[in-house]
């Protein structure tokens, strides 16, 4: 998720300031959401947590991340959650499956029925190492940052996660328009 939240991001919102922390899967990432957020001094500096939803209740999940934020007293803490994995987003551009892997083929996975809600396939990544096989998570997140759009990628998740953060990002412009002046 990192790796692709860094290639994305600053193509996406240029001028965005924004830190990806690390963890050690999705255990780890839950069990350090108060510790972190509690800890971080930083006046003006906005969260979000970004994880797969890994076939769980979206709301339940959704819920207990939410929890967790306000715990930290951080309850203005952007929750948005990949349905189900990350690689959904992925299958719901075939269009930049296609630049990035350089496969004119994969354009028409869209036609095929699997692959027309990619949020509702169970196992994005399998699928996509059955229809990409030199697929690799980290190499393929790097290539996908580069070529994810907001226009034509048709995953929900994708797109809630995106306009979550345009909204932080107004925000945050807005109030650095306050500081300057």
């Amino acid at each position: 998720m990192r790796v692709l939240l860094d290639g994305l991001l600053p193509r996406l919102f240029p001028g965005l300031p924004f830190k990806c922390v690390k963890h050690d899967g999705k255990t780890d990432l839950e069990r350090s959401i108060p510790r972190k957020l509690r800890a971080w001094r930083e006046p003006g500096v906005r969260f979000a947590v970004v994880r797969d939803n890994d076939g769980g209740n979206c709301r339940a999940r959704k819920e207990a991340l939410r929890g967790l934020c306000e715990a930290a007293r951080r309850p203005d803490t952007l929750i948005r959650l990949a349905c189900q994995e990350l690689e959904a987003w992925y299958l719901g551009e075939p269009e930049a499956l296609a630049e990035a892997f350089g496969r004119e083929a994969l354009r028409d996975l869209a036609r095929r029925a699997r692959f027309r809600d990619s949020d509702a396939v169970a196992r994005p990544h399998q699928e996509l190492e059955d229809v990409v096989p030199e697929f690799q998570k980290v190499s393929g997140a790097r290539r996908m940052a580069q070529h994810l759009t907001r226009e034509r990628n048709r995953s929900t998740s994708f797109r809630i996660f995106l306009a979550g953060v345009e909204a932080v990002a107004g925000e945050f412009a807005t109030g650095q328009d306050e500081d300057d002046t």
